[in-house]
Order: C-alpha cells, then structure tokens, then sequence
C-alpha cells in the first residue's frame, strides 16, 4: 500500500497470509529440532557440544606443555581416605592393582606402599589417613576407570566407613556436561511455569500470554539450529545452551509484550466503540497490525540490533568461549528480531479478536485490577504519567539521588575479585565433588596447583623458590618436583590471595627460562586477555549504540546518556555479585559453598556487562520511541517525557518482571557460573527497570531538557537524510 513504511508491509503481509507464514516457521523449526536435536550422522547437538573452562594461550598454557612434555594421556584415581594405612588389606588391594595394570596397554601405575614415602608423598593425605591411586594411560582409558571402579566397590565392601570414590580431568567434564543439561531443564522447569503465570496474570488470558512464549520457542530453537552448524567450524561449550536459552527467553518476551500490547492499542483505537461487520473488522485488525509493526516494529529492529551490535563485541576477544557464545547471541537476536517481525504479526491476525476481548482471569475481581494496572492498554493518564510529573519537579535532585544510590549498591565492585568458577566450585550434586573437594582440603599436593612455578632446571627451581617464599600472600613453597621437561614447583597462597600472588610474581621475573602455571595463574592470563580486548568491544558497542540512537531520534545527548544510565545499573548488579557471591552472603539462600567461591567468574563478568547492557537498551528503545511520537505530534518536552513514561512504563515493568523471573529460575541450578550470571542479570534487570527507567532517565531528560535533542548542524542535516523514521 502507498505510504506503508517497509516494516509495515513485512507485517500487513504476514497478517494477510498468516497460515502461509505460521507454516513456514513450523517447517523451518521442524527441520532445525530433526536437525539439531534428532542428530545427523548420530550426532546431536549435545553430542557436539565440548565443556572446558574458558583459556588463552598465554603463560600458564605455555608452562603446563613443559611439565606435561606435550604428551596427552588420561589419569584416573582412586580415592581412599578416613582409614588406617597401615592395614594390610589396604596395601594388599594397592599392591594387586601392579599386575592388573601390567594387562592394560600403556598403563602406568605406581604403587604408593612399595616405593621410599618420600617419593610419593603427595600421595598420601596431611592427617595420614587417606592415599591415592592413581593409573595413567594413554590409550585404552576405559579400561583403566573400569579397574578402578572394581577396586573401590571392594574398598567400600573393605572398609565401610571410609570415604571412597574415582576421579579424574574426563569424568569432571562429564559431570559438569551433565549439570549443564540437567540445569537447563530445571531453569526451564522452574523459569517458564512461573513466567506463564505472571504473563496469565499481567495479560489476563492464555492467549494474549502465550504468544511472546511461542516467539521465545521459535527464536531458541533457531538459534539450536544456527548452534549445530556452528559447531562444525568451531568448538562450542555447553554453556552456551544455557546462555542461548536464557537470552531468547528475554529478547521474545520482551518484543512479543510489546507488540501484543501495541497492536491492542491499535485495533482498539480503531475498532471504536462502533458494531463492525466481520469483513469491517477483518479490515480494522490488518490495519492496526500494519501500524504495530511500524511503530513497536520499528522499535524490535532498534533494540535487537543494538542487542546484536553488543554482542558483536564478544567475536573480538581471544576465549574461543566467548566468541562462541558470542555467534550464539547474535544467532537468537537475529531470530527473535524475525520472529517479532513476521511469525508475531500472524499469530496476531489468527488471535487478533481473542486479544482484543478480555481474557478470561480479567473476570476475577482482584486479577482484573492487576492486569488492568499492567497488561491492559495503557490510558494517556496513570501511574507513571503521575510519577514521571512528581520526579519533573525536583529534577536535579532525583538524578543525583539515584545516581549515589546505583555507585553505593555498585561500591563493592571496588574490591572484586575474578575467579574461574568452573574449576573452583563444583556443584555439590557432581558425582566428582567429593573426589574434588576431599583431594584439595586432604591431598594438597596432589590437587591441581593453584601457583606452580615452572622452571628448566633444578637449580633454576630453587633458586625462584627463595625469592617467590619472601612475597606477600605466600605461605609456603614445597619442594621442585620433576615432570615433563621441567620442574614444578608448588606456591601455596593465603585465602583467595591467589591471583594477586601471580601478579606479585611476574612482577619481577628472574633472568633463566620461566613460566608461572596453576588455576589462579590461568584465570589471570584469561582475564589479562579479556582486558586487551575490551577497547575494541567497547568501541564496537560505543559507535553502534550511538550512531543507532542517533539515527533513531537525530540526538547525540541522547546516546551518551543511556550509555551512562545503563554503566551505573551495570555497576550494581556487579557490585551485588561481589556482595553476594565473593563475599558469600548469598551461601545459604543459593545452596554453594562460599569456602570454594573465589571471586566473581571472569566469564559471568563480561556477558553481564554485555547482555545486561542489550537488555538496558531495550527498555531505552522502549521509552525514547514513545517519547519520539509525542514530540513529533508537537507536545512539549516535559509532557512528551510523561506521556511516553506512561505509554511504556507497564510493558518495561511486566517485561523486566517476567525475565527477572526467568533469570532467578536459572539461578537455582548448580554450575557456578550460571547462578552468578542469572543472578547478575536478574539485578541488572531489576535496577535498571525501576530506579534507571523509572526515576533517573526521566530526571535528567527534563533536568537537561535544554540540551537533550542537540546535535550540530552537520549531524542534523544528516540525519534528516538518512535518520529512521516512518
């Protein structure tokens, strides 16, 4: 139709053949779940899907090739510990264990009560009540855990009361594959039930809330799709289901409330109070989706690309982690964007009158005032109109109020640690968390170091010994041990001093050949590679969000003041995870051992900053296209900020309380690094949804009302050329 903006005639199109495109996203979705879920070739995308803690290439990777002399084998051990040593069955089973390993190819296994104590000391745990026995293999791996699973059933059939059990680095990735899965579904168990009441209730009928979840299903199980191809040119972490899922859970509801709420507007506008004729109404509801998808459309495509662009910011950084979740963000970004555009347009023309009735849960009296307060069409006059007024009148004042408040809750980021969670906590419910945690409290030696100085030779090895044992943080340094090409040397540190210890070593090198190795050594080296490549993502996501706000409503003002707005809600939520996770006031309520939480995740840091941010700038887009409307239509600034606070302010409230939702569920699983980051993302939400959209963007826009809409005159003139508007 002459005069339809391109987003419009996407959306009339869709709305005017909605079988046609409902049956070509089923067709699509289909063959994606047969594709990536049923497997080709035998395999599944689960199948497909690696788990290993974020690394780089740097020092510790460099110094764990010299102590494992670039041979790969698989080690398995069995633990025994709370029994007395000197009982002969137990050297018995340890001795028989020779000739049955003798049988296994390439297997090695050294009796720890046959040889000098001395030279397996680390073998035997501090109280002197547990040893550990160990076979390493480069083949025929599955052999060797079979053995050791025969002799622990004997050892606990032997000694009852002691703590026995097999680990080893495979079983670890196994178990913590298994958690992901496992979490996902209890996200998803936990998160969508919960999330489908509060939108029943927002919304007052299944119809009205179940449209976002269809358009959140399509958008994750495209993105499945895109995932399995992706894991054929690069390796892709289990972890990355768990973010695709939560990421297009909050990208399709928060687009799929917006245009069921906007094309409710539309057609009620339009329908009047009049008695339409079928043919008439037919007419109504195409021209009120066309004109949903122009305005709210128009609003999706800003916010996901914005999203998108954030997210491109994580293909700039070395962690083949984090690019790979990175190509899964902007997979389901892009799918949610296409979803919102043409599957939601026809789910509206099929539901179109059903939308526009009452639902069902508006018949009961308490609910029917919730979802008239919420889910219902917005009136010009309400809640946050009066709000917004009450803020216009004290402008400064709140700005800066809610900044100190944001820094204050924000503070305790001053004192954030990084952490690789991965490797630290390990989920209590693991099959390997008693392996894990008895070996590093009882068999410290043993455990894999969290400081380990890497050297040539012995003479090198003691002479950094002496230097490193006078640095603060270091309690002890054991003795240089061979392995490999080199010599290892063990630095224990105090508390969760760890990283600061390796600083405080590479801070003054020695002359000869050196590497500094170990977990806290790794976390560093990952997460000085993140800081090298923070300028380049910043500037991906600084020049994209400002030349997309810019083209959005002609200001420069504007982008720089949602870039700070959305800087002190990203504070808070990380200063909550420091609050609550490295100083382990959340212990109890989340169900984690804080003694092995040692920081915040490198990994949780950054996808909080860039997916906290992605989600700021949807409610950004939310505000300021509302905003744009009514000072087009020629109302003042002041008022154009309230009414558009009151057109947007319920869709910002429900959506960011649905996802907080859907964020905690995912919260209660096990793997560290998901409880922080749905908690993190949860807060993020939480802040920026109340007192940043709420109270201090309105503020400052009516404080700085003067200056708000500037550009110069270049930038004007450029953008009355090539700015997006209908």
């Amino acid at each position: 139709m002459a005069g339809e903006s391109p987003l419009s005639r996407i959306g009339s199109g869709a709305a005017r053949h909605p079988l046609v495109a409902i049956g070509a996203w089923v067709i699509v979705l289909a063959v994606v779940f047969v594709t990536a879920l049923a497997g080709v070739g035998g395999q599944t995308l689960f199948g497909r899907l690696v788990n290993a803690a974020p690394s780089v290439n740097g020092e510790s990777t460099a110094g764990q090739h010299v102590l494992a002399q670039n041979t790969k084998t698989t080690t398995y051990t069995l633990l025994v510990h709370g029994v007395d040593l000197s009982d002969p069955k137990l050297s018995g089973l340890a001795e028989s264990l020779t000739s049955k390993v003798a049988q296994i190819p390439t297997a090695k296994y050294v009796d720890p009560f046959a040889v000098p104590r001395a030279a397996v000391a680390s073998l035997f745990s501090t109280d002197d009540r547990g040893v550990l026995l160990s076979i390493t293999t480069s083949r025929n791996s599955a052999q060797a855990h079979a053995l050791l699973d025969r002799t622990a059933t004997t050892v606990r059939h032997d000694f009852p009361k002691a703590t026995v059990s097999v680990g080893g680095g495979d079983l670890l990735v196994k178990s913590l594959l298994s958690q992901s899965e496992s979490d996902l579904t209890r996200g998803e168990t936990v998160a969508l039930p919960i999330a489908l009441v509060v939108m029943l209730v927002v919304f007052g009928g299944l119809v009205a809330a179940g449209l976002p979840l269809l358009g959140a299903l399509a958008s994750i199980l495209g993105a499945f799709g895109a995932l399995f191809a992706a894991t054929y040119l690069m390796d892709i972490d289990a972890t990355v289901i768990n973010v695709i899922t939560a990421v297009g859970l909050g990208l399709s509801i928060d687009y799929g409330l917006l245009m069921v709420s906007r094309f409710r507007e539309e057609y009620r506008a339009r329908l009047g109070s009049a008695d339409h004729d079928p043919a008439a109404r037919r007419v109504i509801r195409l021209a009120a989706i066309g004109a949903t998808t122009s305005s709210a459309g128009r609003t999706v495509a800003f916010s996901g690309t914005t999203f998108a662009i954030a997210s491109l910011g994580l293909l700039v950084f070395e962690p083949n982690m984090v690019r790979a979740i990175g190509v899964a963000s902007v997979s389901v970004t892009v799918i949610a964007i296409l979803s919102a555009l043409t599957l939601m347009p026809a789910l509206l023309s099929v539901a179109g009158e059903r939308l526009a009735r009452p639902g069902f849960l508006q018949r009961i009296p308490g609910i029917r005032v919730v979802a008239g307060r919420f889910g219902d069409v917005a009136p010009d006059e309400g809640f946050f109109s009066r709000l917004t007024r009450r803020v216009q009148r004290h402008p400064a004042f709140i700005t800066i109020g809610c900044a100190v408040v944001l820094i204050a809750i924000g503070s305790p980021l001053l004192s954030l640690q990084l952490a690789n969670t991965s490797v630290d906590a390990i989920p209590r419910v693991s099959p390997q968390y008693v392996f894990t945690t008895t070996v590093i409290d009882d068999f410290p030696d043993a455990a894999t170091p969290r400081v380990e100085l890497v050297t040539r030779t012995q003479a090198d090895a003691e002479t950094w010994s002496a230097s490193v044992a006078k640095l603060s943080g270091v309690t002890s340094v054991g003795a240089p041990r061979k392995s490999g090409d080199g010599w290892g040397t063990l630095v224990r540190t105090s508390g969760k001093d760890g990283i600061g210890v390796v600083q405080r070593i590479r801070a003054d090198p020695p002359s000869f050949p050196h590497w500094v190795t170990g977990i806290d050594a790794s976390t560093s080296d990952l997460a000085d590679s993140l800081v090298r490549g923070s300028p380049w993502a910043l500037l991906i996501v600084i020049v994209g969000t400002v030349v997309l706000l810019f083209l959005m409503t002609g200001s420069l003002i504007i982008p720089i003041k949602a870039l700070v707005a959305s800087a002190l809600s990203l504070g808070a939520a990380i200063g909550a995870l420091v609050w609550g996770f490295q100083d382990g006031n959340f212990a109890g309520i989340l169900n984690f051992d804080s003694s092995h939480v040692f920081g915040v995740d490198v990994l949780v840091l950054l996808l909080t900053l860039v997916f906290g941010f992605g989600l700021a700038m949807d409610y950004e887009m939310f505000i300021l296209s509302r905003i744009k409307e009514r000072l087009d239509a020629g109302l003042e600034p002041r008022e154009a900020i309230a009414l558009g606070l009151q057109r947007s302010g319920r869709i910002i409230t429900s959506a960011a309380l649905i996802i907080i939702v859907v964020f905690a569920g995912f919260a209660t699983g096990d793997l560290m690094v998901i409880k922080q980051l749905g908690i993190a993302l949860a807060v993020a939400v939480a802040f920026d949804a109340t007192l940043v959209r709420c109270l201090l963007v309105p503020a400052f826009m009516t404080w700085q009302q003067g200056i708000m809409w500037w550009a110069p005159r270049w930038a004007k003139r450029l953008h009355r050329r090539i700015g997006l508007t209908d």
